[in-house]
């Protein structure tokens, strides 16, 4: 694109065109989760599995997806971080009463034993799982 004003190279979000920028570690630490693989990923877990619901257009899931990575990352092996998409399954945000994004829910032993709401900073997210992990 090119900026009308000047004829230079117009800005970009990436996350509006859905690239990355360069440079920038897009990996991320987190299973994908679907309705197909939900049972298998999440609730037949031997650790406990923090399920982030969120979506594309939500702003406030994009700023929590890095330390969930995060998380995922310093955790590994007793912590892991299942992520669901909820325009692509809306059958699993239905049957977790998912009513507003992000969500989370931490699964122990195919139970649910925790519920997270809205984005926070990782300490509060750590506080959360206290006594689960």
């Amino acid at each position: 694109m090119t900026a009308l004003s000047e004829g230079a190279p117009n800005r970009y979000v990436p996350a509006a065109t859905g690239q990355h920028p360069q440079g920038v570690n897009t990996m991320s630490e987190a299973t994908i989760v679907t309705e197909d693989t939900f049972a298998q990923e999440v609730l037949q877990s031997d650790v406990p599995v923090l399920v982030d619901f969120w979506a594309a257009w939500c702003g406030p899931c994009r700023a929590v997806a890095p330390v969930l990575d995060q998380i995922a990352a310093e955790q590994q092996g007793k912590l892991r971080i299942a992520k669901v998409n909820v325009d692509e399954n809306p059958g699993l945000a239905a049957q977790y009463r998912i009513t507003s994004i992000p969500a989370m829910k931490v699964f122990k032993n195919g139970e649910e034993v925790r519920e997270i709401i809205g984005a926070m900073p990782k300490p509060m997210i750590e506080e959360h799982l206290n006594g689960i992990i």
